[in-house]
């Protein structure tokens, strides 16, 4: 049996790693809508190539690994760190969307953390990323850093699930058999994103930050990124 402390937290990282939190996070395809609309990704089978390439190469490497340092900021306390990674994640978004897309998502997030009693920092009062809000609310749960960034991942995952389901179309079988087979991946891609050293942190994915620029003025579309 889990201790009542144990099982609270787990309830909490389920809470924050829900696409049913409040953030606006279905607003969002981060690119995924433009490389539907060209052809780029128009299958379940295109749809896993599209996200494990981001799995390994950015959400890994990057967020995972500047996640890591938030999470030590937060626990810490140390504001100037938690605002410096902040900054680090933010400047490596690629385009305007993909930007306003992590600064929208965290303030939204940092909001309601604020009416959960989560400890605001006031030297991040403009563009949090997500990452940031997440950490925050990690610490101050309870999530240890393995958990947190897991939680993180798979939300990150089951998002853009949920966004290639809608945009392809694909039906609800073939969204969770992407979250099966995708799933068993986050595992390597969090363990190696830990294990980055700060002078190995970023990612590189042209076609990601081309699809993203498109979708700027793309003609019609259901989503802001």
């Amino acid at each position: 049996m889990m201790t009542e402390p144990d099982a609270l937290a787990l309830l909490r990282c389920l809470q924050l790693s829900s696409p049913g939190l409040p953030i606006g996070a279905y607003s969002y395809s981060q690119g995924l809508e433009w490389a539907v609309e060209c052809g780029w990704v128009t299958s379940e089978a295109s749809l896993a190539e599209w996200l494990r390439e981001q799995l390994g190469a950015s959400v890994g490497p990057l967020d995972v690994a500047v996640y890591a340092r938030l999470h030590a900021a937060a626990r810490g306390e140390d504001d100037v760190a938690l605002a410096y990674w902040n900054d680090v994640l933010l400047a490596h978004r690629e385009t305007s969307e993909l930007r306003a897309d992590d600064r929208d998502r965290g303030a939204a997030l940092l909001r309601l953390l604020r009416d959960f009693d989560v400890r605001a920092v006031p030297t991040l009062t403009h563009d949090v990323s997500l990452a940031t809000a997440h950490a925050l609310a990690a610490v101050r749960w309870g999530l240890p850093l393995d958990i947190a960034t897991h939680a993180y991942a798979w939300a990150w995952l089951e998002g853009q699930v949920i966004a290639g389901v809608k945009l392809i179309p694909l039906g609800q079988a073939a969204g969770q058999r992407l979250l099966f087979t995708l799933g068993r991946e986050v595992p390597a891609a969090v363990a190696a994103g830990l294990a980055c050293a700060d002078e190995d942190i970023g990612g590189a994915l042209p076609a990601l930050a081309i699809a993203s620029c498109r979708h700027e003025t793309q003609y019609t579309r259901l989503f802001r990124s």
